[in-house]
């Protein structure tokens, strides 16, 4: 996510919550009142979005102070301070949802993550990330992985061609999916890397006949198929498994010898972590 795309989202952030002004707040507390908070860790994971946390703020007030105690991708546990901010306390009450709505939902996404990567410890496969993710949030989101030790997947449908189960239907077979996919490439100038969704060792067969693709994605197979269509692939092209894979089967499915293994659970399906931004100066 550039500077710019960062701005645009928290002013839009900002602006949901706040629409023709925060009338309790306003109600309450005296323009000029100055304070303190803290951002209170009340459930153990891996912290994300520390980073954004003072940009928030900085948008409410430009003069807030910011001290960060603990860095993004770094273990927490209930009780523990991430960072004191002070400044306006109107400012404060005003970011407090958006702070907590972006760093509960990242902190729970690289926690999800850590658990999945710490199951892949010794062996080679990487676990990707998908474009399952909340609209809007899809950068910070993937950044919420990388940070708990995940890769990032494409960022969406223009950076990489993934030509899947319906493109194929459509495009009246493997064949002629890959085909037009290589035909489009050569006339459009686009350098992007090409992979194709495989529903069965037939389609492996078909697949590698055809040749032209950079990742052969293993979509919804067996661990038994798995491991024999890596051991038709072999190192012609990269391989990813997907579909229904969770923690107790992961690493199973990494000892197949695959490159990767996307999980939609990553970002779709996560609880955000327990935070809290508490007064410290009142």
């Amino acid at each position: 996510m550039t500077n710019r795309e960062l701005d645009f989202f928290i002013e839009n952030a900002l602006k949901e919550d706040l629409g023709d002004g925060d009338h309790t707040s306003l109600a309450c507390i005296p323009e000029e009142a100055k304070g303190k908070a803290q951002l209170l860790v009340k459930e153990k994971g891996v912290l994300a979005g520390a980073s954004i946390g003072p940009l928030v703020f900085s948008k409410l007030d430009h003069e807030m102070s910011f001290t960060l105690l603990i860095d993004d991708g770094s273990d927490i546990l209930p009780g523990d301070v991430v960072f004191i901010v002070g400044g306006s306390i109107l400012a404060l009450l005003q970011a407090e949802r958006t702070v907590l709505n972006i760093m509960q939902r990242m902190s729970g996404i690289a926690t999800t993550t850590r658990l999945y990567a710490e199951r892949l410890k010794g062996l080679k496969t990487k676990i990707l990330d998908t474009r399952k993710t909340t609209p809007g949030m899809r950068m910070l989101e993937k950044e919420a992985v990388r940070i708990g030790g995940g890769v990032n997947h494409r960022m969406g449908l223009y950076d990489m061609m993934l030509i899947k189960d319906n493109h194929i239907d459509f495009a009246g077979g493997i064949r002629k999916a890959i085909e037009r996919s290589r035909q489009y490439l050569q006339r459009t100038g686009k350098d992007l890397a090409i992979e194709i969704e495989a529903r069965s060792l037939e389609d492996v067969k078909t697949i590698l006949d055809t040749g032209g693709v950079d990742r052969i994605l293993l979509d919804n197979f067996s661990i038994d198929d798995t491991r024999a269509a890596v051991r038709m692939i072999g190192n012609l092209v990269e391989t990813e498994s997907s579909g229904g894979i969770t923690l107790e089967t992961i690493r199973s499915y990494a000892e197949c010898g695959v490159d990767y293994i996307s999980v939609g659970a990553l970002t779709h399906h996560i609880d955000s972590l327990d935070l809290s931004l508490d007064a410290i100066d009142f």
